[in-house]
């Protein structure tokens, strides 16, 4: 091989090894911060030097501060000055992309949702959806962070997600097929634009943000209209060719015969859906319309017959976990379910169905765990999509396109 073609090799190793040590300095701070540069060498086991200069880019970048109390030093030298996160000057665009409405959001850099927008969508084409979004987002960021730059739009949605080209491939309950999100997004905001599939999203969020063994390996299970899942383990989300993995959705359940669009009875997704349930209620005079916020806000009353409708679907969904943890035998199992966050026994109907059917999990207590994010788990969704992204490289692409801009 000729020096000429060996030298972008070793300029491009250089700089991937300049963005993982930059990457592990800003997580070091995610976690700890405020810390000082001494602790963060230690904690990365970087040299002084290298902290120094990272922390000195990321400063420059907004994504870090020097707090103007020191700590005193013991001995000689001079006192340790330490760094946060600065959440003051950077704010992230989210979006969610559920069946019967669009969560919009802001985020700052610790994944805390500073505000969320719910915008009902039935019957809106994708463009128009996504032009609408975009117009709810540059509201939030006049009404909310005016002083603030906005890094880019995380977008996180079911159904098939490609995360390389940005394109929703296949979502069958929004009836969208190959629909560009990535390049539309980015044409009517301006912005930096992210999209995957919201399990995927959230697996990301719980490894920056929530659970700590999330970060040796997870699967999140996530139940709502759409039923999917998604796996990491060390650094690696798993996505699959075209990101297609953690499809769920056509699991087989146990004594189910509701019909599935796919042609066969007893599929996951078919069976456990809010809107099945919404649907039975409705049809069995629970509630006066097939309405799932209605009949959750029912059973969290206490309604026995909404309670046991809960609790029976919990069990199922348990099928699901106990499979999946037999299967893939991560640390933590994480369940993302408005039923488990509202109603204190479906959780436990989950990890007694996990007990009494997984061979590999020795202690459901600790591994079926609820999400992290309850109540703005769609919001955080969408905005973990861009912080990856951003925690994964934060001398990459991302900033180094707002430098350019300002």
């Amino acid at each position: 091989m000729t020096p000429g073609a060996d030298g972008p090799q070793r300029t491009d190793a250089r700089g991937a090894r300049r963005s993982a040590s930059a990457s592990a300095v800003l997580r070091a701070v995610l976690d700890a911060g405020p810390i000082a540069r001494s602790t963060i060498a230690r904690r990365t086991r970087l040299s002084a030097a290298a902290v120094t200069g990272h922390t000195a880019d990321l400063a420059r970048l907004g994504l870090l501060r020097e707090l103007s109390g020191a700590e005193p030093r013991r001995g000689v030298g001079r006192p340790h000055v330490p760094v946060d996160l600065d959440t003051g000057r950077h704010v992230v665009g989210a979006l969610h992309l559920a069946v019967h409405h669009a969560t919009v959001a802001l985020l700052d850099l610790r994944g805390n949702v500073l505000v969320q927008h719910e915008e009902p969508h039935d019957g809106l084409a994708a463009e128009d959806l996504l032009a609408r979004a975009a117009e709810i987002l540059d509201d939030l960021l006049l009404g909310h962070a005016p002083d603030r730059e906005p890094l880019g739009l995380g977008v996180a949605t079911g159904g098939w997600v490609d995360r390389e080209s940005g394109t929703v491939v296949e979502h069958p309950l929004l009836g969208w097929r190959n629909v560009p999100v990535r390049d539309l997004l980015t044409e009517s905001t301006g912005l930096a634009v992210e999209v995957d599939g919201h399990a995927r999203a959230l697996v990301h969020a719980e490894r920056l943000f929530g659970h700590p063994r999330a970060r040796d390996s997870v699967v999140q299970l996530f139940a709502g209209n759409v039923v999917d899942a998604a796996f990491a383990t060390g650094d690696t989300v798993h996505h699959g060719p075209r990101s297609a993995a953690g499809a769920v959705a056509h699991l087989p359940v146990d004594n189910s015969t509701e019909p599935c669009r796919c042609g066969r009875t007893g599929c996951l997704e078919a069976t456990v859906s809010e809107g099945t349930l919404a649907r039975k209620a409705a049809e069995s005079g629970l509630i006066a319309r097939p309405d799932f916020p209605d009949l959750l806000t029912l059973a969290a009353s206490g309604e026995s017959a909404a309670v046991r409708v809960f609790h029976d679907r919990a069990r199922l969904i348990g099928q699901a976990a106990a499979l999946l943890l037999d299967v893939l035998n991560p640390d933590v199992l994480v369940v993302v379910d408005q039923s488990v966050a509202r109603l204190p026994g479906c959780l436990p109907a989950i990890r007694d169905e996990v007990r009494t059917r997984s061979r590999g999990c020795a202690d459901p207590e600790e591994t079926v765990v609820a999400t992290s994010f309850p109540g703005t788990e769609l919001a955080t969704a969408g905005g973990a999509v861009l912080l990856d992204v951003l925690y994964e490289d934060p001398l990459g692409p991302l900033l180094t396109r707002l430098s350019h801009a300002s």
